[in-house]
Order: structure tokens, then C-alpha cells, then sequence
């Protein structure tokens, strides 16, 4: 990846401010996933709640190793080629899940265009295995998009994920610069295909805010996602990783991410996470709770 310089670095907000929590909660989880040979995105991507969510004993597992085979321009991952993979992986999530006590795990991956299903058999067994111990856990993927392989996607589908997560990341005049591979009318297509695979099966994206886009075009980015029956959506800022990822444009004010949210919600999303630190994972069993009241309310009117 060549090196984007920035000419001059933008002040941080007030509203961006995080409060930093290392308590015994973090560093149990911290020594657990060390133990368990288990990586997080909240580590590799810097996410900037790692410190609450740890402290809160929720994280965001990320599977298949930590070498990512794409270089995404926004994103703070390993890039490479990775040498093996892990079939003991999904039984240590499985482990760790249960050892926190979840009822809510999410699980992500780095892109793995190596192998000839993505990863998505790991994908599903990261499924199973957390289904096998954790009897009452939720389960959210969040998958790439498998260069579109739609066998690999039913691999998954047929898992029974209760939610299905594809993030779009940006608007689509944008999405060739900000993504590596990823395709914005592919990542449509696979949340399409989800919905006719399994409709009972909610499914998620996010948008990264911050990198140019326009108002009007995230509206856009909001009418094709629903035109796919997209139910949950998350918006928040994108930050700088290093000073060779994509310059961050602008600050977006929390009461923009405010409106963002109505205009979701007037679209037909069942939620809409919306904020400055809203990443695709953050409060995602209330993001659930939400969506899934909302479903009970629409179908009470019928």
C-alpha cells in the first residue's frame, strides 16, 4: 500500500474522547485470548471501544488467523499471505464464549481468498461449536464476501447464524478506493442472496463516515441496502489508522449521525446504530434486542 499523505492532521472533538479502562475485566480478557491462541478485531482493527467492551466482557472474535489477504485502505489489519489454517479455531471460541459467559457473540475474519471457500466451512463450525456450549448465545457473523461465492455463503446461511453482518463500508463512488477487491454491487448481492437463502435470518451492514462522502450519497447507500431487505445498519466515523491509510476528510458532528439515524429509521431499518464511535460490532446484542421488538411490533400491526 503506497503511503497517503495527510497536509495538515485535523484537531479531534470533544465528542471523540475516550475513557481508557483497564480494569480486571480487560486484562482477564486480554490474558484469555492470549491463552487461547484467539485473536479479536477489537486488537488487530485498534477499535477505539476495545477498553469499554473489554471491561464489559464482550468482544468481537476474528477467525481464520490474522493475516488478511486484501489491503483495504481504512483498515488497520496484517496484510499477506497467510500459511495455515486453524481447524481447532472454532472449538477455543466456543471455549472462550462460554468462559465469559455470552449470550451475545459476534465473530468476524480476515479476508481469506486463499482458500477455495473463503473460510466459510470455519465459519459455520465457529457456529456449531459455540451452539454446542453456550446453549443459549446469540450468534452474528461478519462475513467478506467470499470474491462472491455463493456456495460458500450457503456454507454459512446454513449454519443459522441469528444475524448475518456483510458491512458495505462506504458509498459507492468511493468503494473502489476505500476497499481492496471488494466490489459495492458484490456486497449487495450477497446480502440479496442471504435474505433468499434463510428471510427469517436478520442481516446487518455499516458505513464508515468521514472519507467524502456526501450527505445525499449516504442516503443512497441507505435506499440500496434496504432495497436488498437490509434490517439493521450501524454508521460511525472512520479514523485514520496510520499515516499510510486513507486521510481522514472531515469530523462528522454527532447531531448529523442524529438525523442519519431518523432517516434510516423513516427507511424501514428495524434499528440504526449511529454515532461517532459506532463500529459494526458495538452494543450489538442491543442492536438485536432492538431490531427484533421492532419485527414483533411490525408483524402486531398486520
Amino acid at each position: 500500500m503506497k503511503p497517503t499523505k495527510q497536509t495538515e492532521k485535523l484537531p479531534k472533538p470533544d465528542w471523540l474522547r475516550i475513557k481508557l479502562t483497564t480494569d480486571g475485566n480487560y486484562a482477564e480478557i486480554k490474558d484469555m485470548m492470549r491463552t487461547k491462541t484467539l485473536h479479536t478485531v477489537c486488537e488487530e482493527a485498534r477499535c477505539p471501544n476495545i477498553y469499554e467492551c473489554w471491561a464489559n466482557r464482550t468482544a468481537t472474535f476474528m477467525i481464520l488467523g490474522d493475516i488478511c489477504t486484501r489491503a483495504c485502505r481504512f483498515c488497520a489489519v496484517k496484510t499477506g499471505m497467510p500459511t495455515e489454517l486453524d481447524t481447532q479455531e472454532p472449538e477455543r471460541v466456543a471455549e472462550a464464549a462460554e468462559q465469559m459467559g455470552l449470550r451475545h457473540c459476534v465473530v468476524t475474519s480476515v479476508a481469506r481468498d486463499d482458500l477455495k471457500d473463503g473460510g466459510a466451512s470455519i465459519f459455520a463450525g465457529t457456529i456449531q461449536a459455540i451452539r454446542e456450549r453456550v446453549m443459549f448465545c446469540r450468534v452474528e457473523v461478519l462475513i467478506p464476501d467470499f470474491l462472491g461465492n455463493e456456495a460458500a455463503l450457503q456454507v454459512v446461511m446454513d449454519a443459522k447464524p441469528d444475524i448475518l453482518n456483510h458491512n458495505i463500508e462506504t458509498v459507492e463512488r468511493l468503494s473502489d478506493r476505500v476497499r481492496a477487491r471488494a466490489k459495492y454491487a458484490r456486497s449487495l448481492e450477497l446480502l440479496k442472496r442471504a435474505k433468499a437463502m434463510n428471510p427469517k435470518i436478520p442481516t446487518k451492514s455499516s458505513i464508515m463516515l468521514g472519507l467524502g462522502e456526501t450527505f445525499e450519497e449516504i442516503l443512497k447507500t441507505m435506499d440500496d441496502l434496504r432495497a436488498v431487505d437490509c434490517n439493521i445498519l450501524t454508521l460511525g466515523q472512520y479514523l485514520q489508522p496510520t499515516p499510510n491509510h486513507l486521510p481522514l476528510v472531515r469530523y462528522v458532528h454527532p447531531d448529523e449521525f442524529a438525523a442519519l439515524k431518523e432517516e434510516g429509521l423513516k427507511r424501514g431499518f428495524r434499528h440504526v446504530e449511529s454515532g461517532p464511535l459506532v463500529r459494526s460490532s458495538y452494543h450489538a446484542h442491543e442492536q438485536t434486542d432492538s431490531a427484533v421488538a421492532a419485527e414483533e411490533r411490525e408483524l402486531s400491526n398486520v
